[in-house]
């Protein structure tokens, strides 16, 4: 890690389901709580809604209030898709300082080191996600993806970067506890569900989210505002 990088803090907040069961106050308490912890770089990973209909601008312009030193991103979920507003939420978030990266990169300069931050929208898995992305790499940067659904993380490490933040599983939303087992749906697609994992040196972070879908539970699985400080070993 680079000098300059070292001790970089980036906050995530992702799987809000703004609506009825996480509402305006629930996320101005989430977005207090990123800012206190002072960002350099601030996140969005997708599925801000559930469904068509839900209160999309509302949520943004609570996620306007959100502050980072060199700004806030974000990447678009499967909700997102199926509510077909990606374009919507785009256009929305660039009024409120919300920068969606869809197939693209943003170069952030930290004194003499670059972190290099790329997105893409919600990718199905299949015999080739993320096509393309090696495009996105800047040779000499840290490279870090934002894609909402961690179980194409193999295909994210072997591209090259060095980081990846997801989230899509809700932590697996309701645990159960079977004969020394965590069990939960999530396990069925991914077996990236919560926390950190490593493969060939590099790394993914899959946080727990914020919000639910189907029944407004969760079990085992709190809700999370992320923090990732970026250290040198």
């Amino acid at each position: 890690l680079r000098k300059d990088l070292d001790g970089l803090r980036l906050a995530q907040l992702t799987d809000i389901h703004y609506g009825p069961f996480f509402g305006r106050a629930d996320l101005e308490r989430a977005v207090a709580m990123a800012n206190e912890c002072k960002p350099h770089v601030t996140l969005v990973t997708g599925d801000l809604i559930t469904r068509r209909g839900d209160d999309l601008a509302g949520c943004l312009r609570v996620l306007r209030a959100l502050k980072a030193e060199a700004g806030v991103f974000g990447c678009h979920g499967n909700h997102e898709e199926y509510a077909d507003a990606m374009d919507e939420a785009t256009a929305l978030g660039a009024r409120q300082g919300l920068r969606f990266l869809r197939g693209e990169a943003a170069a952030l300069r930290f004194g003499q080191a670059t972190l290099n931050l790329a997105g893409h929208d919600y990718q199905r898995l299949g015999p080739d996600p993320l096509q393309e992305a090696e495009e996105l790499l800047r040779a000499g940067a840290l490279n870090v993806l934002l894609q909402h659904n961690p179980a194409v993380f193999p295909r994210s490490a072997k591209v090259g970067f060095d980081l990846m933040l997801a989230g899509h599983t809700h932590g697996g939303q309701i645990n159960l506890g079977v004969l020394n087992e965590n069990l939960n749906i999530a396990r069925i697609f991914t077996p990236f569900v919560r926390g950190e994992y490593e493969r060939d040196g590099k790394l993914l972070y899959v946080s727990s989210g914020l919000g639910t879908v189907a029944i407004p539970v969760r079990l085992g699985a709190p809700p999370e505002v992320t923090v990732i400080r970026l250290c040198a070993v």
